[in-house]
């Protein structure tokens, strides 16, 4: 298990089994790995930090992973659906594309993003009431490429 969460399933009763996802604090477990790029980066570049789009690294840490990790379990929720690379070291819709958020992303650089003109943070997506957040990429399988919003 990463220290940024994870995916699996488990057998619930009488043979069913049931999905879960599992997301640890990003910015105490690991933020230089898990609330990248919010965070200075464990290694690579050392570009410095993007701003969190709701002041809050950790929970906007969490909020990347948590979707990263629901489309993962959306496409592979017992872990022998779709991935792309070896079954014993799956990389699945989101974990196919770590670090990439925006369009021209490459290690050390997030991607072109959005940027709050008063608060200065980076953003890729709307949420209710206006809240903006920041999502990873997606592997899209027909493009064979991450896909991002912007």
């Amino acid at each position: 298990m990463s220290s940024c969460g994870s995916h699996g399933s488990y057998r619930a009763n009488k043979g069913s089994r049931a999905g879960y996802i599992w997301v640890g604090n990003s910015e105490t477990q690991c933020p230089g790995q898990c609330v990248w790029p919010f965070h200075q980066p464990i290694c690579g570049p050392q570009g410095p930090p993007l701003v969190a789009p709701n002041d809050i690294v950790g929970m906007d840490g969490m909020v990347m992973n948590v979707a990263g990790l629901l489309a993962d379990t959306v496409i592979n929720p017992f872990g022998n659906r779709y991935f792309q690379s070896p079954k014993d070291a799956p990389l699945e819709a989101a974990s196919a594309c770590p670090g990439v958020y925006g369009s021209g992303a490459y290690p050390g650089y997030a991607g072109k993003l959005l940027v709050d003109p008063t608060s200065r943070a980076s953003y890729n997506a709307y949420g209710i009431d206006g809240r903006k957040y920041l999502l990873l990429a997606l592997f899209d399988p027909a493009a064979q490429t991450c896909a991002t919003l912007v």
